[in-house]
């Protein structure tokens, strides 16, 4: 039988994006996609114009929803790291998940979602204003762009 790796990383990845990160007490709810392009993993959403629907389209505070799950069990014929438009996407609502950050994230730090498309846009300790919603979701450790795991006890 031929060799399929003989080489592993001394480094495992920590995690990925919509990676539930431990087995502390979560919520999560369920919704339907409504956005054509599809919803990546680990990302904010908020809730959709139909009853029981999402949208990855940033909204308010009052209209945010939570963070998409990631899952293995999409159909074989779609990307293997979205949900497609019309797919039940799993949503947590509190609990520990991981996601990416843009700048400079500091442990216990309040992270907002930003809408507009500056560098400073993304998830991150942005302070809230017109332009940051306030997610009442924290750093679970320190990173500057890139995986972060976030909570919401």
């Amino acid at each position: 039988m031929p060799v399929l790796q003989s080489s592993y990383t001394e480094t495992v990845a920590k995690g990925y994006a919509g990676m539930v990160a431990n087995g502390e007490d979560s919520n999560r709810i369920t919704r339907t996609v409504e956005d054509a392009a599809g919803i990546g993993f680990g990302v904010p959403v908020y809730r959709g114009t139909g009853d029981h629907g999402c949208t990855a389209t940033v909204g308010t505070l009052a209209s945010f929803l939570g963070w998409t799950i990631a899952t293995t069990a999409l159909a074989p014929s779609s990307d293997a790291d979205e949900y497609q438009q019309y797919d039940n996407v799993a949503i947590m609502t509190g609990g520990a998940i991981y996601v990416e950050v843009v700048g400079a994230v500091a442990d216990g730090a309040a992270l907002t979602v930003g809408t507009g498309a500056g560098a400073a846009d993304g998830v991150g300790s942005t302070a809230a204003d017109a332009t940051h919603i306030a997610t009442g979701w924290v750093a679970d450790e320190t990173v500057t762009d890139g995986l972060c795991r976030i909570v919401k006890r």
